[in-house]
């Protein structure tokens, strides 16, 4: 039995995504319970040289549009990157769901072997659609959400492994 590219990608990130966002809603609960500013925690990282928690939220919501999009053919949503509080960050993921909703999955089906070519600060890299959504996009994705929620776990967020998985979708 085959698997769609729209179901092994559109519902798994609108998933993780919302877990996400609720995730957040915990840190801001723990914030205020605790007297934190939200900016400690969006500026916390696991180690000197990793990305703060701002950042991992943004890269996860960037590489969920970016397999959706890139795999539909259409255009990406663009951020400024300048979310300075948990709400804006909510926001953040708020867009890039809906984004993904609006993608259809006769848009994404069918996309295996389409050539997708991505320019990087190194140079571009050329990837086919299966091997992007299941070798590029879907690992990043999973280690910036994951490096989000520990994070905040490292931080004290009361959060488990049900917070992170949330509750599957289907679009």
């Amino acid at each position: 039995m085959t698997i769609s590219m729209f179901k092994a990608s559109a519902p798994i990130f609108v998933q993780f995504l919302t877990s996400l966002s609720a995730v957040l809603d915990k840190a801001a609960a723990h914030a205020e319970a605790k007297k934190i500013e939200q900016s400690v925690l969006l500026n916390m990282r696991l180690y000197p040289d990793m990305h703060q928690l701002v950042r991992q939220v943004r890269a996860a919501t960037d590489h969920a549009m970016s397999a959706c999009g890139r795999l539909a053919g259409v255009e990406l949503p663009a951020f400024a990157n300048k979310e300075e509080s948990i709400p804006e960050l909510k926001e953040r993921i708020t867009k890039a769901i809906e984004f993904i909703k609006s993608i259809k999955p006769v848009q994404i089906d069918g996309s295996e072997e389409k050539e997708i070519t991505i320019k990087f600060s190194s140079g571009e890299r050329k990837f086919i659609g299966q091997s992007f959504l299941l070798n590029f996009c879907l690992p990043n994705f999973y280690f910036h959400t994951t490096t989000a929620y520990d994070i905040l776990r490292h931080c004290g967020v009361e959060v488990g492994k049900r917070d992170f998985m949330g509750t599957a979708v289907s679009l």
